[in-house]
């Protein structure tokens, strides 16, 4: 059985990239056995992944000491193939020290990394200007596979999970919602009134989640509104998701594992480009962006944004495919 190993050690969003870029080389590529290098953090959602056999965990908060036994684990094995997806120089090092047959990576690498591949994978024909996930679907032809989205993303253990909060209510699921970004100007304010509106107007519980706690002040019926934010844990993320009917997110790693898993989703956006950086596949059946007037997130008002989610439901409940086109900016 041929053994690859992948270096993708984060961040959250490009870590589930590369998960369904693995999940698409497994699907096409069954014989493939797939490690992966990650940071501790973002370990528990890559362990649980089904289209990861095997795992190493970078602490970087160890400095030095963490790399060097970091490495020191991985060179126990041979791999066939190494995958540089990340394209600096940490990750370039990675794979000058690990023990392969063949080291691949991006030929838009940084930091000097580039020196230690054998060969560099092509740009999709946009080039830089392509979203991430095309960036990486470019490495699948190097193991045989096609550069396409192949297979769902499955997560072990889902099931086993107690979430009886996200049970639906009325045959209705919830409504999940992730209101936080690492970056400021990515936050948008209008989470606690659009989730008024979403309770009042569509008699569906409203679930906020994620990792930093974010206080709501609107007043909601008994029961329909869950504050998850600051108790959200990686390994109960692609539980939560999975279970809601749709996912409403700023620019960040949860909105694209939403995409991932065929949640319907809807990403909020204020000074990224929807295109580069949205629910890949934009433009499909769903997943869908808003983007705020002149970037601005402040400048998108919360009931503008609950019109153009009962639209986007009245299309899709209508037997019409909704472009993503009217909703964007």
């Amino acid at each position: 059985m041929p053994e690859l190993l992948i270096i993708k050690p984060s961040a959250l969003r490009d870590i589930v990239h590369g998960l369904q870029v693995s999940a698409s080389i497994k699907t096409q590529q069954p014989a493939w056995r797939v490690s992966w290098i990650v940071r501790d953090i973002f370990a528990p959602l890559v362990r649980a992944c089904t289209a990861v056999d095997h795992i190493h965990v970078f602490r970087r908060n160890e400095g030095a000491r963490g790399f060097l036994q970091l490495m020191h684990e991985v060179r126990r094995r041979e791999f066939d193939l190494v995958m540089d997806f990340q394209g600096l120089l940490r990750s370039g090092l990675m794979t000058k020290w690990s023990k392969a047959c063949r080291k691949v990576g991006r030929s838009d690498a940084r930091e000097g990394a580039g020196i230690f591949y054998d060969e560099k994978v092509p740009l999709p024909p946009a080039g830089r200007d392509s979203h991430p996930l095309e960036i990486l679907l470019q490495f699948c032809p190097v193991v045989g596979a096609k550069p396409e989205l192949c297979g769902p993303l499955h997560f072990r253990e889902m099931e086993k999970l107690n979430l009886s909060f996200m049970d639906p209510r009325r045959a209705l699921k919830p409504i999940l919602l992730f209101p936080d970004s690492r970056r400021e100007e990515k936050k948008w304010p209008g989470f606690a009134q659009l989730s008024s509106l979403l309770v009042r107007d569509t008699g569906r519980k409203v679930v906020w989640a994620g990792s930093a706690y974010l206080p709501c002040r609107e007043t909601f019926p008994e029961g329909m509104f869950v504050n998850l934010t600051g108790n959200t844990s990686l390994a109960s993320l692609a539980a939560l998701i999975i279970r809601a009917d749709w996912v409403i997110s700023n620019d960040s790693g949860p909105m694209h594992l939403a995409a991932a898993l065929g949640v319907k989703t809807i990403g909020i956006f204020g000074p990224t480009d929807p295109q580069l950086c949205g629910p890949y596949p934009l433009n499909s059946p769903t997943n869908y962006a808003l983007q705020a007037p002149v970037g601005d997130l402040r400048l998108l008002s919360a009931k503008e944004a609950f019109a153009r989610f009962r639209r986007i439901e009245g299309l899709l409940r209508g037997e019409r495919v909704a472009s993503a086109a009217p909703f964007s900016r």
